[in-house]
């Protein structure tokens, strides 16, 4: 499923976390360079799942690596912006799972943008996808609620 900026109020988000923007986050035009947005929702990420293990995760051991990003621009985010990047997995398969993230203005309550991501189970001694892990799984439905299997 793919979410749209009109969707978005229809979704529980358990998750986020408030954006810092930096000066150099800003372009020549006055906003945050969409580049930039991608670090923000890695960061998202980050502590959605930090969020789940109730601890700090070493990334180089990780178990779930980004093997696809599709994100949709609606408004420029600019300096003085009030940023969220809320986070939800909606779908767990047997080796991905798929994210759902916004950025989003607590001010204006205006959705700026649309990532939908999705992330395999990583093995990083053998470089190859495994199958993501019933640890990994119990922890997202726990935090989420119900997540739709794929």
């Amino acid at each position: 499923m793919k979410y749209t900026a009109e969707d978005i109020d229809k979704v529980v988000f358990n998750h986020q976390e408030s954006i810092q923007i930096r000066f150099n986050d800003v372009d020549v035009l006055g906003h945050v360079n969409n580049a930039i947005q991608l670090n923000y929702f890695d960061y998202g990420k980050m502590k959605y799942f930090e969020a789940l293990k109730k601890q700090r995760i070493n990334w180089h051991e990780s178990e779930l690596v980004i093997v696809n990003l599709n994100v949709d621009f609606y408004c420029p985010v600019f300096m003085g912006d009030d940023i969220r990047v809320k986070t939800k997995v909606y779908e767990i398969g047997k080796k991905s799972v798929k994210l759902l993230q916004i950025l989003f203005d607590e001010k204006t309550q205006t959705v700026k943008s649309v990532c939908h991501s999705v992330m395999c189970g990583f093995d990083t001694k053998t470089n190859t996808s495994v199958l993501i892990s019933d640890e990994w799984k119990n922890l997202i439905q726990s935090f989420e609620g119900s997540v739709k299997p794929s």
